[in-house]
C-alpha cells in the first residue's frame, strides 16, 4: 500500500519537516501558555498556606501576570496543589485541572472542581475525533491506590459534559508502564503478583470507609501483543467476613514501552494489535460478575489508562486510539460523545496553518483537558507513525 492511500493531511505532514515541525511548535506554544496559568494557581495555593511569603509572583511584570491571570481559573489545579495531597501526586509537576479531574463520590465516579472531595490524580478525557471518554491517570502510589480501586466499585460513572446513561461501570484498566524500568520505580502494585493471592489495601488516613480486599484470579501473556491479561476483584472488608459480592475488572499491561520514549519500530505492530485489543475487552470482557442484562445497558463504559505520570504514555495511547476510531480501525463508541460539549479554549483555535492536521488537534484538545498529554516530540511523531502504519504505510 502506498502513501497515495492516506488522507491528505497525513501524507503532507510526513513527507514535509517543516509541516511536522510546524505543528509541534504550535502544540508547545499553546501548552506553554497553559502551564504559566496553571503555575499561578500553584503558586496563589502556596501563597494562602504560607502567607508571609505573599508577593512571590514579583518576578513577573504586571503585564505577564495579567495576562496569565486570565486563563488561571480554567486551567486552575489547585486541588492536586493542596499540601494534603501532596503524598497522593507521584510528581509534584504534573496535577490535573480542576474542571477535569476524577473524583469518587458515594456511589458515583464523577466529576468536581470542589477542593474537599476524594482526590484522585486522575483527569476525565474526551477524544475529539472519536468521541469517547476514558480515565487517564498516574500510576497509583499506595496513598492512593484504595481511591483508584473505588472507582471500580461504583455502581454508575459521570463524566463531564455527557448524557452517557448511568448504568455505566468501569472495567477495565490499562497500564503503560511496567512497576520498576531501569532500575527506577515507575509504579506500584495495587493488586497481587500471584494468581490465587490476595492482599488488603487500606483507605486514606483519617477515611471512615472499608478497606478493600484485593484478589488476582487469573494472568496470561498474549504474545501478539506483548501484554498481560490479568483478572482482578475488589471487595470490601471490615477485618471480618463479608456477604459483600466480588467487582471484577481486567487489567492489561503493556510491556514495550519505554519510559520518555516510545516503541521500537519492530513492536508497532503489537501496539497496534494492544489497542485493538483494549478496546475488544472493554466491550467483552468475560467478567464472572458482568451478567448480560448489565452488558447490553452498558456496552462500552470508559476505559482507565495510565502510565507513571499519566501524561506522555496515556496521551499518546489515547491520541491513538481516537484517531484510528475516526478512521473506522476501531469500533465507534457505543454512546459517543461529540467534542462540541467541550468548552472553547480560552487560547482560542488552534492556527490556520495546522487546522487541517488531525494529529495536532487531537493532541491540543487532549492537553485541553489534562496537562502534558503526549508529552514529547518523538511521541507525538509516534502518533502520526502509528497512524499511518494501520493504513498500511511503511515508514523509511
Amino acid at each position: 500500500m502506498t502513501s497515495s492511500t492516506l488522507p491528505t493531511w497525513l501524507a503532507t505532514a510526513l513527507s514535509s519537516e517543516k509541516q511536522m515541525v510546524n505543528g509541534i511548535r504550535v502544540l508547545a506554544s499553546r501548552e506553554s501558555q497553559r502551564d504559566a496559568a496553571s503555575t499561578l494557581s500553584r503558586r496563589a495555593v502556596f501563597e494562602q498556606a504560607h502567607p508571609s511569603l505573599k508577593g512571590a509572583l514579583s518576578f513577573l511584570d504586571r503585564k505577564s501576570k495579567e495576562h496569565f491571570s486570565k486563563n488561571t481559573k480554567y486551567y486552575a489545579v489547585t486541588a492536586g496543589s493542596q499540601r494534603v495531597h501532596h503524598n497522593k501526586n507521584r510528581y509534584t509537576n504534573v496535577t490535573p485541572y480542576d474542571r477535569t479531574r476524577v473524583v469518587v463520590h458515594d456511589g458515583r465516579v464523577g466529576y468536581s472542581d470542589q477542593l474537599e472531595d476524594r482526590y484522585l490524580n486522575a483527569s476525565w478525557v474526551l477524544e475529539k475525533a472519536g468521541h469517547k471518554w476514558w480515565i487517564a491517570s498516574q500510576a497509583p502510589l499506595p496513598h492512593s491506590a484504595h481511591a483508584f480501586l473505588s472507582m471500580m466499585l461504583q455502581p454508575a460513572v459521570e463524566p463531564p459534559y455527557s448524557s452517557t446513561p448511568s448504568q455505566m461501570k468501569i472495567r477495565t484498566v490499562v497500564q503503560l508502564t511496567r512497576n520498576v524500568e531501569s532500575g527506577r520505580r515507575k509504579a506500584d502494585a495495587y493488586f497481587p503478583s500471584e494468581v490465587g493471592q490476595s492482599f488488603v489495601v487500606p483507605p486514606e488516613d483519617q477515611l471512615d470507609v472499608p478497606a478493600l480486599e484485593v484478589t488476582l484470579h487469573a494472568t496470561r501473556r498474549i504474545p501478539e501483543a506483548d501484554c498481560f491479561e490479568s483478572l482482578v476483584s475488589i471487595v470490601p472488608t471490615s477485618g471480618h467476613e463479608t456477604n459483600a459480592q466480588p467487582v471484577f475488572f481486567k487489567h492489561l499491561l503493556y510491556s514495550s514501552w519505554p519510559d520518555h520514549g516510545v516503541p521500537e519500530m519492530e513492536d508497532r505492530e503489537s501496539l497496534l494489535a494492544f489497542i485493538r485489543l483494549v478496546d475488544a475487552t472493554n466491550r467483552n470482557p468475560d467478567i464472572p460478575s458482568l451478567h448480560n442484562s448489565q452488558l447490553n445497558a452498558d456496552p462500552d463504559p470508559p476505559i482507565v489508562v495510565g502510565c507513571s505520570a499519566g501524561i506522555g504514555r496515556t496521551g499518546s495511547f489515547i491520541a491513538l486510539s481516537s484517531l484510528l476510531r475516526h478512521h473506522d480501525f476501531l469500533q465507534p463508541p457505543a454512546f459517543p460523545t461529540s467534542s462540541s460539549v467541550l468548552p472553547a479554549s480560552p487560547l482560542g483555535a488552534v492556527p490556520s496553518e495546522v487546522k487541517d492536521d488531525e494529529v495536532v488537534q487531537e493532541i491540543d484538545s487532549l492537553r485541553e483537558q489534562r496537562p502534558g498529554m503526549v508529552q514529547r516530540e518523538e511521541q507525538t511523531l509516534l502518533v502520526y507513525e502509528v497512524l499511518a502504519a494501520a493504513f498500511g504505510f511503511q515508514m523509511g
